[in-house]
């Protein structure tokens, strides 16, 4: 085989190493420590690889096209940290290979440092086990690799056996992956990637040869268009007409029309009296049913539709319909655009109806839906910043999975004054929206809320979907889980008591108030009852309980 790659070949591996990594997203999510119901790694880093390879697949076959794509796609696209820390792989390996015609084992190993170094810069805090140490351990060997003379196949070969051995390594170096028995599932991620692209560059795996698809232009006069468009109608024309009978007309003769009109058509109904027979058949040759028809009789009330025309018609109409909504869409974006901007605006990241509506309320422009059944992509929030009209927006990711997906979207923002307050959760976003004074200064109010937010103790409710061992508690699957700030609280059978010992242990001398938030699968009625409950054992609080109607967690609960 070759010793380089061209850039048919590196669109190819990234298709299969995107591919690959599909394949195996449910695998990754189950190796998330805490064993929630919305383990979401490998759905982030899928999702976020996925959007690049709908890039990748419809650019054209330059590297610096390839290049582009495999970053914008995936920079936009990124969900979850896991995600946006992939995206940031691929962003410095692209920086690295743009420029050539050809790579070979220096050119990747150069560009494996590159996304090491790209990836360790957008992270705040780097934590060594993660996704970042498998990377700069592969990193580093293709580093060593480089040096030597060695073959592209033999070059493969060792980072992906180098790789393993980094990633059976991370529960070593993160304790709370030892105890769950797990490696961490952003490597196994990554892993997935690298080995499926791998396979393709080897011939293990192949990839049909890609065309960049174009824009092409809508309407009748285009060909793919009008295939598209008709490749669900089996038979093209409705047809219909009566046969006034001058030939005997018994079950014989009735068996043998049906059976003739199956063999070319189908939604086929044939009905008779003495005199005539009405027939409709959809079919591509109405002239065959009119002669069959004439074997019996004269014909009268012929009518033939054309039914690709028809659906062709509907399907233009409807995008006209949407090109003009979109238009006006634009024209009144557009329109707002010329009016002054307000000086501040809000995005709040929840889920559930409840919440939302308390967001709303409370004064934020726009509510994203997602967060910890889905962590929405930089391009979700770049999405909500162009439609919030203000020179400076908060931004309250409620998730600390969402907050390098903000961050990013602040990045990439050019003409507004993006500010992400690294809100953890639903509670501590409203006690940043609550603390916010518009007579105050910008500085002033971001300094505010978050104090705000660095007085929340919150938590949250949910079940266990495998056996597992989080800080020294055993957890069997179906078991009810109240999850704190810094980890896990209490674990029980009984989801009241789950709930009410998570409170129990935020609560302090200095507590003043405890929220409560009930999720979509929790009743109003047993939702009363458990407050009535925590308001009788801490009567110094003041208890609030609302309708958060969020999926998956039965309560969300905060203590200030």
């Amino acid at each position: 085989m070759k010793n380089t790659i061209d850039a048919l070949a590196l669109k190819k591996a990234f298709i299969a190493g995107a591919n690959n990594l599909d394949n195996k997203k449910d695998y990754i999510n189950e190796l998330n420590v805490f064993p929630v119901p919305d383990g979401d790694t490998g759905t982030n880093m899928t999702m976020t690889i996925m959007s690049a390879k709908r890039e990748v697949e419809s650019c054209k076959e330059t590297m610096s096209d390839i290049a582009k794509a495999m970053s914008t796609g995936s920079l936009r696209g990124a969900r979850g940290n896991s995600g946006v820390i992939l995206s940031q792989l691929l962003r410095g390996f692209s920086k690295k290979i743009g420029d050539k015609t050809e790579i070979g084992v220096i050119e990747i190993a150069d560009a494996f440092q590159k996304a090491v170094e790209t990836a360790y810069k957008a992270v705040m805090k780097p934590k060594e086990g993660t996704i970042l140490t498998v990377a700069r351990g592969i990193a580093t060997k293709a580093r060593e690799c480089a040096g030597t003379d060695i073959t592209l196949e033999e070059f493969c070969e060792t980072i992906i056996k180098h790789g393993d051995e980094v990633l059976a390594s991370t529960p070593e170096l993160l304790p709370v992956l030892k105890e769950a028995g797990v490696v961490d599932s952003g490597g196994q991620g990554l892993m997935e990637v690298l080995k499926g692209a791998v396979d393709c560059i080897l011939g293990r795996v192949v990839i049909a040869d890609t065309k960049p698809s174009g824009a092409g232009v809508s309407g009748v006069d285009n060909p793919k268009y009008s295939e598209d468009l008709s490749a669900d109608i089996k038979f093209g024309y409705c047809t219909e007409f009566i046969i006034n009978l001058e030939k005997p007309y018994g079950i014989k003769e009735e068996d043998d029309l049906k059976q003739f009109l199956e063999s070319i058509g189908d939604s086929i109904v044939c009905v008779s009296d003495d005199e005539i027979v009405k027939i409709h058949v959809h079919t591509n040759h109405p002239g065959q049913a009119f002669e069959k028809g004439l074997t019996l009789g004269y014909l009268s009330n012929m009518k033939v539709d054309n039914m690709r025309l028809e659906h062709h018609e509907k399907v233009i109409k409807q995008a006209e319909r949407e090109e003009a909504a979109r238009q006006e869409a634009a024209r009144q974006a557009e329109k707002e655009k010329q009016q002054p901007k307000k000086q501040y605006g809000f995005i709040a990241v929840s889920m559930g109806d409840g919440l939302k509506e308390f967001f709303t309320e409370l004064g934020v422009d726009c509510v994203i839906e997602g967060g910890q059944t889905m962590n929405p992509s930089t391009e979700d929030m770049l999405n909500a910043i162009e439609k919030v009209h203000a020179e400076n927006i908060f931004i309250f990711p409620n998730n600390k999975n969402v907050v390098l997906a903000a961050n990013q979207a602040a990045g990439l923002c050019e003409d507004k004054n993006i500010i992400v307050l690294a809100t953890a959760n639903a509670p501590q976003g409203i006690s940043a929206m609550i603390a916010f004074d518009s007579t105050m200064t910008l500085e002033d109010n971001k300094n505010n809320m978050l104090e705000a937010v660095s007085n929340v103790k919150s938590g949250q409710v949910t079940y266990a979907v495998r056996d597992t061992s989080i800080d020294g508690k055993a957890i069997h699957e179906g078991d009810i889980m109240g999850i704190g700030d810094k980890g896990l609280v209490s674990v029980g059978n009984d989801i009241s008591d789950v709930t009410f010992d998570l409170i129990k242990d935020a609560v302090d001398e200095d507590s003043e108030l405890i929220s409560i938030y009930y999720g979509a699968d929790v009743k109003k009625e047993d939702a009363e009852a458990f407050a009535a409950r925590v308001e009788e054992s801490f009567p110094d609080c003041d208890v609030q309980n609302y309708y958060g109607g969020q999926p998956i967690y039965y309560y969300i609960v905060s203590v200030e």
